[in-house]
């Protein structure tokens, strides 16, 4: 992916001695138009971020991922499409705000990300994350969750609570819940990411959530065990033999 001109790489090890140049110049240098940002993080195969492309060419969009060889599959297939409204980053989402600027970002996608059932501060919609997304995220940006996990749509419901944070929809079947189709943007329901395909294959509800992120709220985490996931993905059992988790 070095040869590829969509692709930017910069995991921590490089970033600590090579500083991001574009870092509040993505519109002007890359996408070359002044259309909003919009980021997936974990962005694994990146066929989400691609097909929202598609769906959204007055968009801009950017798959983040550490892995490499998955992300090679969106990126490959951008390129061949053509796509110039999205690109990848290939780097560690802990240092996500070393390459947005202030404001740059108006939407960030969460899409079946790792619950990391034991360390609160891995989570991507933890306190701790959304500190980081107010870096670069506009004021009252939104926010997408997408995931199979009980514990991380419930830990998540409970951290937007204690910090009242707007939320437009929630719902814990977003394919059985007939306000959904009222509630979300079409390609919501219909652009699916591997991984929610073999949850679905498996009879797993998909919960869903869109909530905003304001500049000026104190967050505070919540301070509430929620029983974990009977399983740690997919045809795997959790580790764990502890039956819940703050």
């Amino acid at each position: 992916m070095a040869t590829y001109k969509n692709v930017f790489q910069y995991p921590f090890s490089v970033m600590e001695h090579v500083p991001f140049e574009m870092k509040g110049h993505w519109r002007q240098q890359y996408f070359k138009n002044d259309n909003p940002i919009v980021l997936e993080l974990g962005c694994g195969k990146g066929e989400y971020a691609v097909e929202l492309a598609r769906n959204y060419p007055d968009k801009n969009f950017i798959g983040v991922d550490i892995k490499g060889a998955r992300m090679w599959t969106g990126a490959t297939q951008a390129l061949n499409e053509g796509l110039d409204n999205v690109a990848f980053l290939r780097t560690n989402i802990e240092i996500i705000d070393r390459f947005f600027a202030a404001d740059e970002v108006q939407e960030i996608w969460l899409t079946f990300s790792d619950p990391q059932m034991k360390n609160p501060r891995k989570r991507l919609t933890s306190t701790y994350f959304m500190e980081r997304y107010r870096h670069f995220l506009t004021d009252g940006g939104c926010i997408h969750l997408k995931t199979d996990s009980n514990f991380l749509f419930t830990y998540t419901t409970y951290m937007v609570e204690k910090n009242r944070l707007p939320v437009d929809f929630r719902t814990d079947d977003l394919y059985g819940d007939p306000l959904s189709t009222q509630n979300v943007e079409p390609a919501t329901l219909s652009v699916q990411t591997y991984y929610e395909q073999m949850w679905l294959q498996r009879g797993l509800n998909i919960r869903y959530m869109r909530w905003h992120l304001p500049h000026a709220t104190m967050l505070e985490e919540p301070d509430v065990e929620i029983e974990l996931d009977e399983y740690r993905s997919y045809h795997r059992t959790k580790r764990s033999s502890l039956d819940k988790a703050k």
